[in-house]
This record gives structure tokens, sequence and C-alpha cells, in this order.
């Protein structure tokens, strides 16, 4: 899970790509990079950790350009070991290229092969974002003319429809020539582009989430359409042509559940309101199924599954209370390499308010479950604190597949539902009761009113990949890459120093 942007200005865009990366830091704490185009000299920044971290001073001064993109990462398979694995990546030929990529190629290994065979191309990481970016140079170079054109991109767009599969999200920079955006035709990872006017001039961003473009006085205009390319020439004008002529919108559920801020809007659906929804049909199963319950106080495990936490709280008629103190500084959990580190993270990264559980059966309600580390853990803190009963409710479905479009979770065999029922994860998390959503009510909680046509990638839930070609071959290969022992840190020294110029 990546976060990405690009901007076209009339001025220095360092400033909106900076603060753009900064609040789409949630999708990504890995690394980081920033890439800008100043009168055609490339300028390159790229860091391990968090944004802040990563540029100084004397890199936002040395990063000038009116054009630029930029990359916050979660690697899909393990940590970079060095931040030449982080992005945007670049290519001198044709014109000179930077692209950066949310999601994950299903084919990134026949892909490489052709690159090397037939494109003459070489790759030098593992990232599949720089296997996207020599396919998309090789395309350009096949359309290229003397005048470049609008119809150069979108020809070469085209040629990455047809030979990538998979989830991709793209921006890209062309060195003197503009910016450009594409979405798979799929739309399975978000993105969105917005305006705002500087000196009479019209300036475009393009982000991962609209809340990138709030922030920095752009106004959403719309999300990238599946198989649809947008491309901002040097005097700022828009233009987009649908690319592929076999599309079909299934964004992934899971960026409603648990990835995407909630002050988002993704596909003209709000994060905030899909939340709310899961809280409210939660409640609902509980009041079928046990309507008899005697929960005392309704606790979210910070920060997620707060909306949907208070909703169903609310349906229930039981209080709300807040009954963990949250540790800011401390990443996410479930992707986090090691199980060691997990368990040390959760206790970091929690405190329990003793008030709040002392003689109570408590309802504690996460976004989802993984691993089930983080929930037994959670519950053992519950019950230290006094609680009588310690009672668990996910906001989504119950995780069993692997997700193969962009998301790092762990190997098949070390979900906590793989190859088990409710009673035996109940008794495995040590709950006295565990709930967990419906898939349908999860389905009909992110769907957006009149939309009964709108699909959805669920394939985490359900196994049932929106894309096909997900061979048995390929999840083998994918467990292998994902499992604890293959996953190692990276050396958080291994920074670059300065601004690489191209």
């Amino acid at each position: 899970m990546c976060g990405i942007v690009a901007v076209y200005g009339e001025s220095a865009v360092i400033h909106d790509i900076y603060e753009a990366l900064t609040v789409l830091q949630h999708r990504g704490q890995d690394a980081s990079g920033i890439l800008t185009n100043d009168g055609g000299k490339i300028l390159l920044r790229k860091s391990l950790g968090l944004v802040r971290d990563g540029f100084e001073k004397k890199h936002i001064e040395r990063l000038r350009g009116f054009t630029g993109i930029g990359h916050v990462r979660y690697p899909t398979a393990g940590y970079a070991e060095s931040s030449a694995e982080a992005q945007p990546f670049y290519v001198n030929s044709p014109y000179g290229i930077g692209l950066a990529h949310n999601g994950n190629l299903i084919n990134s290994n026949e892909l490489k092969e052709n690159l090397f065979s037939e494109d003459l191309r070489h790759i030098n990481t593992r990232s599949d974002s720089e296997i996207l970016l020599n396919i998309f140079a090789h395309e350009l170079q096949l359309h290229s003319k003397e005048s470049f054109t609008p119809d150069d991109v979108f020809y070469a767009v085209a040629g990455v429809h047809r030979r990538v599969k998979g989830a991709y999200s793209v921006v890209s920079l062309i060195s003197e020539r503009g910016i450009v955006a594409f979405r798979d035709p799929n739309g399975i990872r978000p993105l969105c582009y917005g305006t705002r006017l500087k000196n009479g001039k019209t300036e475009t961003m393009i982000a991962s989430e609209s809340v990138a473009l709030d922030t920095a006085g752009f106004k959403l205009e719309r999300d990238i359409l599946p198989g649809e390319a947008i491309y901002v020439d040097m005097n700022g004008k828009i233009h987009s042509r649908m690319c592929s002529d076999k599309t079909n919108l299934t964004p992934c559920i899971f960026e409603y559940v648990y990835f995407a801020r909630p002050d988002t809007i993704i596909d003209g659906i709000s994060v905030y309101s899909a939340r709310m929804k899961m809280g409210q049909k939660l409640a609902d199963k509980i009041k079928r199924e046990w309507n008899d319950h005697d929960i005392d106080v309704v606790i979210p495990i910070p920060d997620t599954s707060r909306i949907s936490a208070l909703e169903l709280a609310i349906s229930l008629g039981v209080p709300y209370r807040e009954g963990f103190i949250k540790n800011r500084y401390i990443g996410r959990t479930f992707i986090m390499p090691e199980q060691n580190e997990r368990i040390k993270s959760v206790k970091r990264k929690l405190n329990a308010i003793i008030t709040e559980f002392s003689n109570k059966n408590v309802l504690l309600v996460d976004d989802s479950i993984v691993r089930g580390t983080t929930s037994k853990q959670i519950i053992e803190m519950a019950r230290d604190a006094g609680a009588k009963r310690v009672y668990m409710a996910s906001a989504a479905p119950p995780v069993k597949y692997p997700n193969v479009y962009g998301i790092d979770m762990p190997a098949s065999n070390e979900f906590v539902a793989s190859g088990r029922n409710i009673n035996d994860i109940t008794k495995l998390i040590n709950a006295d009761k565990l709930i967990y959503q419906d898939l349908e009510d999860l389905i009909e909680a992110v769907k957006a009113p009149n939309a009964d046509a709108l699909k959805f990638d669920s394939s985490c839930f359900d196994g049932k990949y929106v894309t096909g070609n997900v061979t048995e071959e390929y999840l083998e290969e994918l467990d292998h890459l994902r499992n604890d022992t293959a996953k190692k840190k990276y050396n958080p020294t291994d920074l670059s120093d300065d601004v690489m110029v191209y």
C-alpha cells in the first residue's frame, strides 16, 4: 500500500507535494521520495522512514521546478533494505521519465523477462514499480514522434493496459512535457484529481486520496476512471482519454475498512459514512443473533474503528467509552515484519484506562482482525484492567485470503481465520465472544445509495480476485515472500544525504 501525488503549478511545487505526502503518510511509513523537473533538469530525493525525517530544509530548497511527483511507501513483500527501493523511479530514455505507483502487478515475473529479452531494458531493483516504469517508457518510445502530443501519452498507457495485470494507480512526470496519471482497468486502487486557481491560472494536483487535495486548497474535480489517463501539459491544459476498452470499477473494499483516512472520498463514497454504516450493520447483527446481550460498554481499539464503534453503541443503546490511550508514534502493527516486534509494539502502542474496564462486560470493536496477535494482546490488557468479560467485534469479515493488489498482508497460513472457525478463533484470542461483520453487510455499508451496480474487490474476504490470472503458484510465491521468516528489517542508517540530479 502506498500514497502518490503529482502537481503541476505556476510556481515551485515542492511545498504542495511535501504537505500532500505528510497527509498521505498513513498509506506508507517505510520510505518516501519526491521528484521534480526544473527546466529540463530532474531532481530526486528518496529516503527511508517518514517524510518529515527524510526531507530537511536543504533538500526542500534544491527540489525546484513547477512540476513534480511524490510517493510514500509500504512494501508489498517485506521491508525496503535501502533507499534505492523507494520511489519515484527514473529512466533517461525517452525524454526522462519519473514514475510512482500504488498497487501490485501479478504478472511481474513475466513482464521482467519480456523487458530484458524483447524491450532490451534492465531492472535494477525488486520493485514491480520499476518494471511498470520501464514498460511505460518503452511504450512511449514506440509511439513518440518529433513533436510530442497527448496522443503519444494515451497510446503508451493503452500499451501498458494490454501488457500489465494487477492493480496500479500511477503518477508520472515526463521531463519538459508534463505530468501523467492513470488507473488500472478495474480501478482497484484510488486516484483522483483537483484544481485551484493561482494568479488567474489553473494548477492541478493528482493524489491517492481527496484529503490531500483538500489540505492544499485544491477543489476535487473527480476520480480518475478505471482505464483512464490524465495528461497535464506544460501549459497546464488537462487532457483525458479512456485507454482501455475493457473496464470495470471494482475498488478495493479494504480501503474503506482500514487504509483510507475517514475524511477522504473514494469513487464518490465518503469513507466516514461507510464506517458509520459498518457500525450500524454490526449492531443489527448483534440484535439478530444476540439480542439478550449483557454488554455494559463499547470501547474502540484506536484509531480506525472509532467511527464504527460509536455508531454500534448508539444503535445498541449502550454507553460508548474511550478505554485505550494510544501512543501515536508507533506504526501500524499488522504490517510489522516480525512477530516479536508486533507483540512489543502493541504493548507500547496502547495503555488501558482502568476505570473504564473495572468490573464491566466490555465489547471491544476493531476495524478488522488479521493475524489475531493484536486482538489477543488487547483482550489480555482489558482483563488485566479488571474487565469481567471481554467480547470482540470486527467491523470486517474474517480475513482469509492474501491481498495480491498492494496490501502487505501476511502469508495465508498466518491469518488467524485460516483453517479455523469462529469458536477456534475465539479461544485463540481468549475472548468470551467474537462477532464478525457479514460480507454482504459490509458491501451494503460501503456502497453508495442508488449504486447497486457498483462491485468491490473483496478478495481478502472471499478469495475472488477481480483481475483473474491469480494462480495457486502465484499465491504460493507470495506466501514465500510475505511470511515472517522472509521479512527482514531495513537498515535505518541507509539514507541519501542529498538530492540526485539527472
